[in-house]
């Protein structure tokens, strides 16, 4: 059953089969504008400063090679993605092609780790902008006393849950109050770390750098690497620092020509943070080093955000601009990371996956006013409770992500394998594109979360904290996991006809 003729049979019979349009409004995203949401949402500048420690604790000078090697099953899933998108443009993505392919159960766990995993994200990067919000306040008004003010637990949560609730605001205003925010706050965060990068790389041509460090070839080479669960956990924090371009094919239905259009820009997206990455990536270590000293990357004490430690000696007066450009990406990402949840839960309500509510679309602005507000009030609850409960969680649900990040991102590109395998034969272009790719790319994430799940085990794992014996990182990942199967089945109960294949066929 192609998609045109199902979407032809859909308009004379709602119920049938098909896919089917979710009252969106279409048209509203081109290329450039899909691209800017993509990279926004990967926030380039939050997630170099979260991630840039952590990863060369795990593998040291091998930082590029390691950036290099997760971006290769990213591109991999994305020409899987690409492929699905051409046969079904449907802002439930992963959900919606992974219960083509397989079946409603798998489809709606595929939903729910996209689900998961942007709920935990928003509320890291509400946190992370909370801080950055108060640094930027003392280095304004020169009283460092302010920045100490995002440990005040109270006015900590109070103030995240501020910007969650704006965040939320700009998204269910739909796609072009969130485009417009977007262009503004992308441009600058790009220009400033272009700006720390030459900063970086001009002091170590001028033998002011705290610790230069040539660049060698061996820092591309990933066999370098001491071992391979130091290797592994490298690759899932890099997997992290992708993550995100898929938001630009959760717009679908609401871009110009959505059958080539989301396509095009997730693959743009993805070239375009490699680059980022590099340069950034490149110029900190060969300004600072990997040392564990001072203002080592390797340090302990920077891990949290590096660029905090560094703009000042990089950046000199203008160091405040990297506390604007990290808040500006974390404010940017957490607006634009709305985008995905909700369309998947819009897809979910209008599929019969979760109660009707979620199915609904704003009159007014023709968004998904209810799914935008319920992930908003979930992120607020998950950070809440994980602020309440432990000072390590937000180290620990990042580890965890990587863990969600591989279940859904590797689940549909099986999806698309499985899907396509009918002409997965038909020529070069079919067999690379439709099944040799999106196979590698699946397989590789899922490897990699099998490994981080096992390893994750171990109490010494992420922060060090355990439950029971059991890492907490595991406990986090697989307690969400779980938490969707408990769900599902409850959603059996309520709403059958979707599980029973009455909804969403599997297609062929």
């Amino acid at each position: 059953m192609t998609i045109h003729h199902a979407t032809s049979q859909t308009s004379h019979h709602e119920e049938h089969k098909g896919l089917s349009a979710k009252g969106l409004k279409a048209g509203s995203v081109g290329l450039i504008g899909a691209v800017v949401i993509g990279v926004s949402c990967i926030a380039p500048a939050y997630t170099l400063t979260a991630a840039l420690g952590p990863t060369v604790s795990e593998v040291g000078v091998q930082l590029p090679a390691i950036f290099l090697v997760g971006f290769i099953p990213m591109l991999l899933v994305a020409f899987g993605y690409r492929e699905l998108n051409n046969a079904m443009p449907d802002a439930g993505t992963s959900f919606t092609w992974a219960s083509r392919a397989f079946g409603p159960w798998i489809g709606w766990m595929g939903g729910w780790g996209l689900i998961a995993a942007t709920i935990i994200v928003l509320s890291n990067l509400a946190a992370v902008a909370v801080d950055f919000f108060y640094l930027m306040l003392a280095q304004l008004f020169g009283n460092p006393e302010l920045a100490e003010l995002s440990t005040n637990l109270p006015l900590n949560i109070a103030t995240t849950l501020v910007f969650i609730a704006l965040a939320c605001w700009v998204s269910y205003r739909g796609m072009e109050t969130t485009k417009g925010v977007q262009y503004v706050l992308v441009a600058f965060q790009l220009v400033v770390l272009g700006w720390f990068a030459v900063a970086a790389f001009s002091h170590v041509a001028n033998g002011t750098a705290f610790d230069a460090t040539a660049i060698s070839p061996d820092w591309f080479n990933p066999f370098a690497v001491g071992s391979f669960s130091a290797f592994a956990a490298g690759v899932s924090l890099s997997i992290f620092i992708y993550w995100g371009w898929d938001v630009t094919l959760t717009m679908n239905e609401e871009t110009r020509n959505p059958e080539k259009t989301p396509g095009r820009a997730a693959t743009v997206t993805v070239l375009v943070i490699v680059v980022i990455y590099m340069t950034v990536a490149l110029s900190t270590v060969a300004f600072a080093g990997i040392g564990e000293e001072g203002l080592g990357v390797g340090n302990p004490e920077n891990q949290g955000s590096i660029f905090a430690v560094l703009a000042g000696p990089v950046m000199g007066p203008f160091a405040i601009l990297m506390s604007l450009a990290i808040l500006s990406s974390s404010a940017a990402s957490l607006q634009s990371t709305f985008v995905s949840p909700a369309r998947t839960l819009l897809a979910m309500g209008h599929y019969k996956a979760l109660p009707h509510k979620f199915g609904t679309i704003s009159p007014r602005f023709k968004s998904p006013g209810y799914a935008t507000v319920a992930a908003a009030v979930a992120a607020a609850a998950f950070y809440v409770i994980t602020r309440t409960t432990s000072e390590n969680a937000l180290w620990d649900t990042i580890t965890a992500l990587g863990m969600m990040i591989c279940f859904y991102y590797g689940i549909t590109a099986l999806a698309c394998v499985w899907f396509f395998k009918a002409e997965a034969f038909r020529g070069a272009r079919a067999f690379f594109f439709k099944f040799l790719a999106p196979l590698l790319g699946g397989i590789i994430l899922l490897v990699m979360f099998f490994k981080t799940a096992y390893d994750s085990m171990d109490p010494e794992y992420g922060s060090g904290s355990s439950v029971g014996g059991l890492g907490l990182v595991f406990i986090l990942g697989m307690g969400v996991i779980l938490l969707g199967v408990v769900l599902m089945l409850v959603m059996y109960r309520i709403r059958p006809e979707f599980f029973k294949g009455q909804v969403l066929a599997k297609g062929n």
